[in-house]
């Protein structure tokens, strides 16, 4: 089958960036196919993403684990914590971001046109572990590892001294307890929707100063929310 002009995209930018080349067009086109693209072009001919998405995974984990291993004596849940802030899907999203791999997705009318915020975000990193499952598949685990320590393992710095490890609500209660010795409180300010589909906003404070607001679908996620917006506040 020669239908490259058909279907492949210029990979070349990608390439560059990540200082290898795909033989497989193939299988570098299928990192990128979501399931819904598939839905409405059935004659594609490749299937969606969600089999390299599942080995990539698996690899990246690998890879982090064994360099947190190698290089760090901390404990094993501070690890943990460390790899969780290095593979979760915001940081994933943010190397796709930073390759430019939108341009590359094949993805439904309805998510090209609908998927925003988290739903988007989402789609991007399930895209990069497909791209580490794909290079694996086609260049192994020695060209996966050092991709994988240019592009992610060198934000651990950045993480551990910001102690980006720790979620918002958690490093903002030691920062808050640290800086002025007061633990921060939060409270529901405003509900609004139905039951099904209320939105909360909370209010974080310290002392009887209120620092910031937050949005969620829960309360929970609304303290997330207000958490974050806190630390830009006041800038810790």
């Amino acid at each position: 089958m020669n239908k490259v002009a058909d279907y492949h995209k210029d990979f070349s930018a990608l390439e560059k960036k990540l200082g290898i080349k795909f033989k497989n067009l193939d299988l570098i086109t299928q990192a990128f196919v979501h399931r819904s693209y598939l839905n409405e072009n059935r004659n594609f001919p490749t299937g969606h993403n969600e089999r390299l998405e599942f080995l990539g995974d698996a690899v990246l984990e690998l890879v982090v684990t064994k360099y947190l291993f190698d290089h760090y004596d901390n404990p094993e849940g501070e690890l943990t914590n460390w790899r969780a802030s290095l593979v979760n899907s915001h940081m994933l999203s943010t190397l796709s971001i930073e390759l430019e791999v939108e341009q590359y997705l094949y993805l439904s009318r309805g998510e090209q046109k609908d998927s925003t915020g988290k739903a988007r975000a989402k789609i991007l990193a399930n895209s990069f572990e497909s791209l580490i499952g794909a290079i694996y598949q086609e260049n192994g685990y020695e060209a996966c590892d050092k991709i994988i320590t240019n592009l992610l393992l060198s934000k651990l710095d950045h993480i551990l001294e910001n102690k980006l490890y720790l979620d918002p609500k958690t490093y903002f209660q030691e920062i808050s307890q640290e800086k002025v010795s007061i633990t921060p409180t939060y409270k529901v300010v405003h509900e609004e929707g139905p039951d099904h589909d209320k939105q909360f906003t909370v209010a974080v404070f310290l002392g009887q100063e209120k620092i910031a607001e937050g949005y969620g679908s829960s309360k929970q996620e609304g303290q997330v929310n207000a958490a974050t917006k806190a630390i830009e506040t006041k800038g810790w």
